[in-house]
């Protein structure tokens, strides 16, 4: 089943009483997040499944044997015929000392609890704390004794070299896993086929945690729009509210980079934010493709928002999409809305699947970990980032034996680009952009946060340590950019060739 205009089809089992389309909303709400009131519902194809049953079946030998097994608990396997040694073995929580012991001098009927390694002469059963391993005629059945709540690991918020590197790769994981969801559920050649997207995880302050390996210029500047809209919407955010926002005066680069922010909630206030940034096919303007090399005003670039509700407490707001892609790009002289809708609008819900695929690993990570603790984990990545970049800058004075860089270049059209580095003994720098043009009337002024976006890139690469960019690398440089300049043009100036 799928919505009317859509391309995603979602197979609906069997419901309760035939109810197939609030099973099919419930499915399509937790895949993308979101449902389409008033739309009609499409029946692709029905499958039908007949199955054969057996007048007799047993449960198998194995669960016959254990029903009837005299099962003894080794307490103590050092004493066991079957014990040969004991080693020490690294698990969550420490390093503990584990039994080894030879599987066939074991009984059907010997339990044997975790930590403990089993020998065979062909195989290694590794018994983890928390669970048994009762032996049987045929086979090992393996069987956990941790009770139901206990299931969060046991990690202290102090900071762990160990657990430091597992949560950044976790973290990172979450970002790529968003990117493939993206990927696999989007239609246009730019962001399914170019991959021109991003994808990132921030903190409850919209500060950037962690990201894929996606696109620099997108990364580093979407903490940007994260916490314009934080800002914007302050307590008007609900669970279930997922933003749009494209404009480069919210945190934007050029207006095709439409931006897609998700915040996750538990007990009903904001603990994370997740996003992606994809850069779609046509936004309307003066030219199909929405990058025309002639613009001198940011209305002839296409749609913008500085942040709007895409989906409002889980539902939908396609009429507010259709007017903001189609309708008021009209309205200005020569420009015309997206002429590519569908696509479009089929992109934007990818990128909403894609945020909701992050909540859901988030919860996953939380009930894993706590809340507590993956917070503070994402605390300490970001200083982390900071004392590498301080080490950099430190490094980089001593280095060239002087706190002050200087250095200039020009555009083609001889507007000039001017930065001086003042760096500080503590590691702390100053970049400032004084001396830089005023914006032209043309297409290839940067808005602030691609200016940012550079910045951290530029110091991630020199850092040598292994660490996902992050918020932190910028902890320790302060950024000056005069206004009105190249890098921080007023609200209309066109943009799209400065990114």
């Amino acid at each position: 089943m799928r919505y009317d205009g859509t391309d995603t089809s979602i197979m609906v089992p069997e419901a309760a009483a035939g109810d197939y389309l609030s099973r099919f909303e419930s499915m399509h709400q937790r895949e993308f997040g979101f449902v389409l009131r008033d739309r009609r519902v499409i029946v692709d194809d029905l499958r039908v499944r007949v199955v054969g049953r057996l007048a007799e079946v047993r449960a198998g030998q194995v669960y016959d044997e254990l029903e009837s097994l005299q099962c003894r608990l080794l307490d103590t396997p050092s004493t066991h015929r079957a014990f040969v040694e004991t080693v020490p073995v690294y698990f969550q929580g420490g390093s503990r000392p584990t039994a080894v012991l030879k599987l066939g001098h074991l009984e059907p009927g010997d339990v044997v609890p975790g930590p403990a390694i089993i020998l065979d002469r062909n195989s290694t059963v590794l018994v983890e704390p928390g669970w048994t391993a009762t032996v049987t005629s045929t086979q090992l059945v393996l069987d956990s004794t941790l009770a139901a709540n206990e299931g969060t690991r046991l990690v202290s918020t102090e900071v762990d070299p160990i657990h430091l590197s597992v949560l950044a790769n976790r973290f990172m994981s979450i970002a790529e896993q968003m990117g493939r969801t993206l990927e696999k559920t989007s239609v246009s050649t730019n962001i399914k086929e170019r991959l021109d997207f991003s994808c990132a995880l921030f903190d409850q302050h919209g500060n950037l945690v962690a990201n894929a390996p996606h696109i620099p210029v997108h990364l580093g500047s979407m903490s940007h729009a994260v916490k314009f809209q934080l800002e914007r919407f302050s307590d008007r955010l609900h669970e279930g509210d997922v933003i749009l926002v494209n404009h480069p005066q919210a945190g934007g680069t050029h207006l095709p980079d439409i931006t897609i922010i998700s915040p996750v909630f538990r007990d009903g206030r904001v603990i994370f934010f997740v996003a992606s940034r994809g850069h779609h096919a046509d936004i309307g303007g003066i030219s199909p493709g929405s990058m025309p090399p002639t613009s001198r005003e940011l209305f002839q670039e296409g749609a913008s928002s500085m942040g709007m509700k895409i989906v409002d407490a889980g539902e939908f707001q396609e009429s507010d999409v259709r007017r903001m892609l189609l309708e008021e790009p009209a309205q200005h002289p020569g420009c015309s809305g997206t002429r590519n809708y569908r696509d479009v609008l089929s992109d934007l819900k990818a990128q909403i699947a894609a945020n909701y695929r992050g909540i859901a690993l988030l919860g996953q990570l939380c009930a894993e970990y706590s809340l507590e603790v993956v917070q503070e984990y994402m605390a300490h990545i970001q200083r982390t980032a900071e004392a590498a970049v301080r080490a950099l800058l430190k490094e980089t004075r001593a280095k060239q034996g002087a706190s002050q860089l200087v250095g200039y270049d020009f555009m083609d059209d001889g507007s000039k680009i001017n930065l001086r580095i003042d760096i500080d003994e503590d590691g702390s720098a100053l970049f400032d952009f004084a001396g830089t043009s005023p914006e032209v009337y043309a297409n290839t002024n940067a808005p602030p946060s691609v200016t940012h976006s550079a910045i951290i890139y530029c110091l991630r690469c020199m850092v040598q340590s292994d660490l996902p960019l992050n918020q932190g690398c910028l902890a320790p440089v302060k950024v000056v950019i005069p206004e009105f300049s190249l890098l921080s043009p007023s609200p209309t100036a066109a943009v799209v060739g400065g990114n």
